[in-house]
């Protein structure tokens, strides 16, 4: 009963953030302060921990599920690609979506790096028209072991879970494994993987490119 409860909380937060959404224009994120966006934060995950998308849905609840894994290989030394790819600010404007990272809080415990943000994206949803969605994300970097994982929240109830994990090759080359797992409702599940596989992979180039070249 608990968890019907909480999974109807949860609906109900969903409905009425989706509502205050859409009932702005686009590109209203434009005239939200940075406490606005960390509020918003904070409020998604007290309804639905980010994290909790590891656990597949249950059928009565509308959603499906889906796991893809991409990999790249980048010509640098594994500490270089490790520290300039789980830099999350280095993502903007390597593909058409993100535009801007707000971060809430930066801490360490345990060895392990929790970083709370907020992406803003520019999504094309219809006739390529793009809509403003604010993803809100927890990153947990584990630097002596060379991953880290990446759990978000995001209109309308789009969970994504990403654990990206480094190998070192040798000869100075190292490959970049990205485990996708998408969570959303089964009318949006398909969208939401292509479009979220495309622009990872679209990042993925950017960033191989950025760090060969010296960008980054």
């Amino acid at each position: 009963m608990k968890k019907l409860l909480r999974l109807f909380a949860i609906q109900l937060f969903t409905a009425a953030v989706v509502l205050g959404a859409f009932s702005n224009p686009v590109h209203a994120e434009t005239f939200e302060t940075d406490a606005q966006l960390a509020a918003e934060w904070q409020a998604a995950w007290d309804f639905y921990k980010f994290y909790e998308c590891a656990t597949a849905p249950l059928p009565l609840t509308g959603r499906s599920q889906v796991k893809r894994d991409i990999s790249i290989d980048i010509d640098a030394p594994i500490e270089h690609v490790f520290t300039a790819y789980s830099n999350v600010g280095n993502h903007v404007g390597l593909h058409s979506f993100l535009k801007r990272v707000v971060t809430h809080g930066d801490r360490t415990e345990g060895g392990t790096r929790y970083i709370d943000f907020t992406a803003i994206e520019d999504i094309p949803v219809v006739a390529g028209i793009p809509v403003t969605s604010k993803t809100h994300a927890q990153q947990r970097i584990h630097a002596g072991e060379f991953f880290y994982e990446t759990d978000s929240w995001s209109l309308p109830n789009v969970v994504t879970h990403q654990k990206i994990v480094f190998e070192d090759l040798g000869a100075g080359r190292t490959r970049v494994t990205e485990h996708l797992t998408f969570e959303a409702s089964v009318v949006l599940i398909d969208f939401t993987v292509r479009n979220g596989v495309s622009s990872h992979q679209e990042t993925q180039e950017g960033l191989k490119e950025a760090i060969e070249g010296g960008a980054l």
